[in-house]
């Protein structure tokens, strides 16, 4: 699933290639990754306008336009954000296409799990959907990562991935925090001190820059991640890049965690 790296890194594309140009066409060629709106209104909204400005909080990607309102896109499973030229098809699995300039912003979806769609105000869609603060936000600071955190009785694992706490991180990159943090995933929220809280915190910060930086989504490109990432290991016979060690797995909730059992206490 896209988190907080890739989809910053889709919002830098839409920057690059798309802003202040005027929408000509949209074509929506799935109406189910646009419901509930229908793909009439998303169309004529959109023709004709501009986008002006770009936000994103936590997985989710907002866009401003020219004369009010906000393009939304979340990305579901399998989605992506991608910019080809005009003389260029768009890719498989182009669910939404923007024409625009002289090429096409395309919303691409294999498993067809993300929606695109329109708000009136972006404060008030991150608050409709429950959103904690964006866990890379300058004004999410330790004392609010503690406070975000603050009587939690689940697995630290489970609490970094609670959008409600924070937005942004899910099951891939919570895994590779926790292992540059050396906490255990199992480990109850409440249990640990504050050392601990500010060690996951700055080690959350640095891995989803770093993570951005170097283009490293949360399914792809794990190998431009530094030597010493869990991410490029997260796999059944993998070895720890810090001891030589097995990579465990286990089961919590329902997802798959991976951690080492002699780094991570």
């Amino acid at each position: 699933m896209p988190e907080l790296p890739d989809v910053e890194v889709f919002r830098h594309v839409l920057a690059a290639h798309a802003l202040r140009k005027r929408i000509a066409h949209v074509a929506v060629r799935d109406r189910r990754s646009v419901a509930p709106i229908s793909p009439r209104k998303l169309e004529t909204t959109l023709r004709g306008r501009r986008f002006v400005s770009t936000k994103r909080h936590g997985k989710h990607l907002l866009v401003r336009l020219d004369q009010g309102g906000w393009l939304t896109m979340h990305f579901g499973m399998t989605g992506q954000l991608v910019y080809v030229s005009g003389d260029k098809k768009p890719p498989r699995f182009a669910r939404v296409v923007f024409e625009i300039g002289r090429g096409y912003l395309v919303f691409a979806d294999p498993r067809k799990l993300g929606r695109g769609g329109l708000a009136d105000d972006a404060d008030a869609f991150i608050a409709e959907h429950d959103l904690g603060p964006d866990a890379m936000a300058k004004g999410f600071n330790l004392a609010a990562f503690k406070a975000a955190l603050k009587g939690r009785r689940t697995s630290i694992k489970a609490a970094l991935m609670d959008q409600a706490a924070m937005a942004g991180i899910g099951n891939i990159y919570s895994d590779e925090i926790l292992f540059q943090a050396r906490i255990d995933p199992r480990r109850a929220t409440v249990r640990l001190n504050d050392r601990e809280l500010a060690r996951l915190f700055h080690q959350m910060k640095r891995v989803l820059a770093t993570a951005t930086a170097r283009h490293a989504g949360s399914e792809d490109f794990f190998e431009r991640l530094p030597r010493g990432y869990l991410l490029p290991h997260r796999r059944k016979g993998g070895e720890c890049p810090r001891c030589g060690g097995a990579v465990r797995v286990l089961k919590m909730g329902g997802r798959t965690a991976y951690y080492c059992q002699r780094c991570q206490s």
